[in-house]
């Protein structure tokens, strides 16, 4: 059996306006600031002499690869986004950039914002508009009730409430 593996789905081509300011802004940190700090470190280590047993310079190496790779990525990730800026024409719908929240048949309650695959973040509970999640959200409205393979299993959700301007209170 090989190693093979079909490549990964490429990730929605939008964003929002402030997820494209804060790519912009790591782009910018790294090209003007960390880089040339770490080619910095790196010509000091690389003067001390032997390099093949220099600890400071293979990490140093390393770490501007990472940083290059980096810098590859957002420069090529910035070309092709494109910025959601203006509410859908119908804002009844969930669309990219909506806060949702549903309500599972226990009544347990749980709000969503859907962002960009770049934009993920947890603990702010915004989920990728490529989830199973919010795919099947996308084009609902307030009521509807869809049914979602998560990785906890089969749920039934409700949409109970829909806003583009700011999180909805759990209790709206």
């Amino acid at each position: 059996m090989g190693r093979w593996r079909p490549p990964a789905p490429t990730a929605s081509p939008y964003i929002t306006a402030e997820g494209q300011a804060r790519m912009k802004a790591e782009f910018e940190h790294l090209w003007r600031s960390r880089r040339p700090e770490v080619v910095r470190a790196l010509a000091a280590a690389a003067a001390e002499g032997d390099r093949s047993e220099n600890a400071e310079y293979q990490y140093r190496k390393k770490e501007l690869r990472e940083i290059d790779r980096r810098l590859q990525y957002l420069t090529g990730r910035l070309e092709v986004l494109q910025v959601a800026a203006q509410a859908p024409a119908d804002p009844s719908r969930v669309y990219f950039g909506a806060w949702v929240v549903v309500e599972d048949d226990q009544g347990v309650a749980r709000s969503f914002r859907l962002v960009g695959a770049d934009e993920v973040d947890t603990p702010r509970r915004w989920i990728s508009i490529d989830a199973p999640l919010a795919r099947a959200l996308l084009g609902k409205r307030i009521g509807d009730v869809v049914t979602v393979m998560l990785p906890a299993g089969r749920q039934v959700l409700e949409i109970t409430a829909l806003r583009y301007d700011a999180p909805p209170d759990l209790e709206d």
